[in-house]
């Protein structure tokens, strides 16, 4: 056999792994009993709901609304809205709401990491609930989530992020895919143990746990959840509370899955306990995480080993099949949405640009990462 055979093997088993056998081994996991917990929803432990928010006007109203409308004791509840040196209206409207309890909290620009720092001195609830400004929440959202927390073994739970009127067809509608399998996958591990990362709209954890995270850091939502779990507490998922967010304009995912695997990379570099006992979840860790930074890699070694091999009818053959791939994502801009060649080229164009950004994501290591704190673009429908 030769090294180009060999390559295209290995390289090919990989991508199946990643795409399709870690998948099934999940669901061949999760049928086994759930690990209970002992979830309460008399259980009312005080609360207190952080927000850091960079030019949020456009919805910062709605947003304290729906905080203010949560189905808890609102004498429990405290909000913090930290303004990550906004420039726009968000402050004003915040003061707004001064006589409902909010309170403000101005710091210089530095990110979203820092701004949530600067805000952990001035907070005072046993749970502490961490939400971004553009999702609006379900009523029950808050209860559900400090629910969780009358099990000792709980130390962060998170939720369900729900999109709004997804289009059927086009990008919006293959990322809504892509969140659904990933929903799933939380589901699938937080019944065998703990999740790996948190919906960074909605996620709590106990004040106890706190600790000041770098300055730097991209992915606080999996990041202040990993260290939980290394102290041995359970990450949960609980998909009775959600959030509500509006599909990305077009174009926009691409920046934000970018953003996102930056702060995978930036966990492995920071992380080491991943590799360690600590992680209960190393496995799980590095066939659904890990791996999403491998597969572009072992995509471009199938193409490139392809290319490599002898001229053959089956060369030929993958080929035609690698090059398919890549003309229905170039044409997908020029294809219709009512048009049935739509349904295979738009998934193709995003799974090419998805991984793009994996291979992307590596300049992490060689940029500053707070550049990655921006709001992310959003088709708002009335």
């Amino acid at each position: 056999m030769t090294l180009a055979a060999i390559l295209l093997a290995v390289s090919s088993a990989l991508v199946f792994y990643i795409i399709a056998g870690y998948p099934i081994i999940l669901a061949l996991l999760s049928r086994r009993p759930a690990r209970p917990v002992a979830k309460r929803l008399d259980f009312q432990p005080s609360v207190s709901v952080l927000v850091a928010v960079y030019n949020g006007e456009q919805f910062i109203r709605a947003k304290l609304e729906s905080l203010l409308g949560q189905k808890y004791p609102r004498e429990k509840v405290e909000i913090l809205i930290v303004s990550d040196g906004s420039t726009d209206g968000t402050e004003s409207i915040v003061e707004s709401f001064a006589g409902r309890g909010v309170r403000l909290l101005r710091v210089p620009r530095g990110g979203k990491a820092e701004a949530l720092n600067k805000a952990l001195p001035y907070v005072s609830g046993e749970i502490l609930l961490f939400t971004d400004v553009r999702q609006t929440l379900d009523p029950m959202a808050m209860a559900h989530l400090a629910a969780n927390f009358a099990d000792p073994r709980v130390g962060v739970a998170t939720g369900l992020d729900r999109m709004m009127n997804p289009d059927k067809v086009g990008e919006q509608a293959d990322i809504e895919i892509y969140w659904r399998y990933e929903f799933w996958a939380r589901h699938c591990h937080s019944r065998i143990d703990s999740t790996l990362v948190t919906t960074g709209s909605l996620y709590a954890m106990r004040r106890s746990l706190a600790e000041p995270i770098r300055p730097d850091t991209i992915s606080d939502d999996a990041y202040i959840p990993l260290r939980v779990l290394f102290r041995g507490y359970r990450v949960i998922y609980d998909p009775a509370a959600v959030a509500f967010d509006y599909p990305t304009a077009e174009g926009a995912e691409f920046r934000r899955r970018m953003r996102t695997l930056m702060g995978l990379w930036q966990l492995h570099a920071r992380l080491p306990q991943l590799f360690t006992r600590a992680n209960r979840m190393r496995f799980h860790f590095f066939s659904h995480k890990s791996a999403r930074l491998v597969l572009p890699w072992a995509i471009l070694a199938v193409w490139v080993a392809t290319l490599a091999l002898p001229s053959s009818p089956f060369r030929s053959f993958l080929l035609l099949d690698e090059a398919a791939l890549v003309v229905l994502a170039a044409v997908d801009r020029l294809v219709p949405k009512g048009f049935v060649l739509k349904r295979l080229s738009s998934p193709a164009k995003t799974f090419l640009t998805m991984n793009a950004a994996a291979i992307l994501a590596i300049g992490v290591f060689f940029v500053r990462s707070d550049t990655g704190w921006r709001p992310t673009q959003v088709n708002v429908r009335q």
